[in-house]
């Protein structure tokens, strides 16, 4: 089958249907072959996936005296002791591998003169092990290669110009395909034996975040909507140094160049992170993005202080972040650059096992999308993109051998005629973003919690039908506030000014606040994984 888009007909159908084509969602198309593969994205993943955006790269144990266990050490206290351990071994063991992969397939590591990887340090990283292609560029470099070994494939079909809106199949029972809509709302089924969600993160959800377009948790969303268990929805990490410029999404300044030297100071001179923690400015990401948002609320202006960097050779290191910077007129090589903690990646998702098995017969779920227990409550830096690498090919693996069975098909939400597409500048979509911003932010209390989700509730049963997209996003920030109201501690990126303390038991949830799933291979171990069957 050809690897070109295709326009869609009235109905399409497939072995396999994977929605969303980032990293994840490639590795999955890849590996499942012989499988027939329809490969779902609105948009070129170049143009479209959060997985491009990347700057930094992967982290992988393949350094003079690292190893997989420090790698796993790192991973567990990174989370805030939340991780899933049997998750962490076998992904980061599994890295060596991965590299492997993205070698054969086009990707161009970055290498010392000498010919062995150039590996950098990022924060909450014991050792530098984290891998780059074209500097800081590294989403891109893969997204590009393993997208054209994708299309490239005989068993891979690729769909663009439709936009997934719900899931196909007996809600909670089993999954069988998707509803997709084109630009002007008209609904199109395409069936799957199995499907797969790969559909990125949460972070359009806030109003300030350093996600693309396309992460506005709709992948999540249709989930939730679907009955499918989901878990901590609540652990959304903020990267602490987006540029703080006139952008939506802001600029990202990777955290490698803090690894290189780089340091956070306020235009007092006040070193942001001093005496705050043993690693100083290579803290976990959840403890300086909560140093930058307090010394922001204290009124002082926070910089990044990397002009060392960018006056001397090692600027040729980070074209992507000197190319940012000229865009919007500063310097780095003279400059302190503004930046501010802005949402950046989803810790929750759909309850996945690391083969991408969900609770539902016939869906999966990789990368940001899916909970796998590797994160815990605070991701460490650069294993996002392992993660989607390792699941994504386990998922194609195990798919690849699946029994083509049939799926029972309820079709309710094609019948609803013109879907919209919520606009970036809906109102409702500006207040919500607002709204989960001030009251999920890197600081969370009850109060502001529980008024936010009042207040998101109304709003969102009082939206029309067709508004089903944007019903959906609304219904899945009110399980996130949920989620953040009933977590009565604070863990990781998790930060409760009126419980500052974390519970030692590692489940702080009230009772009531949710009925946990039937205990599964993906949930076993996992005492801070609470599933929620919604």
């Amino acid at each position: 089958m050809s690897g070109a888009a295709h326009a869609a007909g009235a109905g399409m159908e497939a072995d396999v249907l994977v929605v969303g084509a980032g990293i994840a969602g490639l590795c999955v198309a890849i590996a499942a072959a012989p499988r027939r593969v329809l490969l779902l994205c609105p948009a070129p993943p170049a143009l479209d996936s959060s997985s491009a955006l990347a700057q930094g790269g992967i982290a992988a144990a393949v350094g003079a005296g690292d190893s997989v266990e420090a790698h796993v050490a790192d991973t567990l206290v990174a989370a805030d002791h939340s991780a899933d351990a049997v998750a962490a071994r076998r992904i980061v063991g599994a890295a060596r591998e991965a590299l492997r992969f993205l070698a054969a397939s086009g990707v161009d590591l970055d290498l010392e003169p000498a010919g062995a990887l150039r590996l950098h340090r990022e924060a909450g990283h014991s050792f530098a092990r984290v891998a780059h292609a074209a500097g800081d560029r590294s989403g891109a470099a893969i997204v590009d290669a393993l997208w054209r070994r994708a299309t490239g494939s005989a068993h891979v079909q690729v769909v663009q110009g439709l936009r997934a809106v719900t899931l196909l199949g007996v809600p909670g029972r089993s999954v069988a395909g998707v509803v997709a809509v084109d630009r002007s709302g008209q609904p199109t089924a395409l069936r799957a034996r199995d499907t797969v969600l790969a559909t990125g993160g949460v972070g359009r959800l806030f109003r300030y975040t350093t996600n693309g377009l396309a992460s506005a948790g709709d992948g999540l969303a249709m989930a939730l909507a679907f009955g499918v268990p989901v878990a901590a929805l609540e652990y959304v990490q903020f990267h602490p140094t987006a540029l703080r410029v006139d952008a939506d999404p802001l600029p990202l300044l990777t955290e490698a160049l803090r690894g290189a030297g780089a340091r956070l100071v306020t235009t007092g001179g006040r070193s942001v992170m001093q005496g705050l923690h043993p690693l100083a400015d290579l803290a976990p990401r959840d403890v300086v993005a909560r140093a930058v948002w307090r010394s922001a609320e204290a009124g002082e202006d926070v910089r990044l202080d990397a002009r060392d960097i960018f006056s001397s050779a090692r600027a040729a290191e980070f074209p992507g972040a000197i190319a940012t910077t000229r865009a919007f007129g500063l310097d780095a090589a003279r400059e302190l650059l503004p930046v501010t903690a802005a949402a950046h990646y989803h810790m929750g998702g759909v309850a996945a096992d690391i083969d991408g098995r969900t609770e539902v017969p016939g869906l999966w779920a990789c990368g940001e999308v899916a909970c796998t227990g590797l994160h815990g409550a605070n991701r460490l830096a650069s294993n996002s993109l392992l993660e989607a690498v390792v699941c994504g090919l386990a998922a194609g693996t195990v798919l690849r051998g699946q029994p083509l069975a049939p799926r029972a098909i309820v079709a309710a939400a094609a019948r609803v005629p013109g879907i919209v597409i919520p606009d970036e500048r809906h109102p409702a979509w500006l207040r919500l973003r607002q709204r989960m911003w001030e009251a999920m932010g890197p600081l969370r209390d009850g109060s502001a919690l529980a008024t936010a989700l009042r207040l998101t509730v109304v709003e969102g049963a009082a939206l029309p039908a067709t508004e089903l997209v944007l019903r959906q996003r609304y219904g899945l920030a009110a399980a996130m506030l949920e989620a953040a109201l009933a977590r009565r501690e604070s863990r990781g990126a998790h930060a409760r000014r009126d419980f500052p303390a974390r519970s030692g038991s590692g489940d702080a949830r009230e009772p009531e606040a949710a009925q946990p799933a039937a205990e599964t291979p993906s949930s076993r171990a996992r005492p801070d994984r609470q599933i929620l069957g919604q």
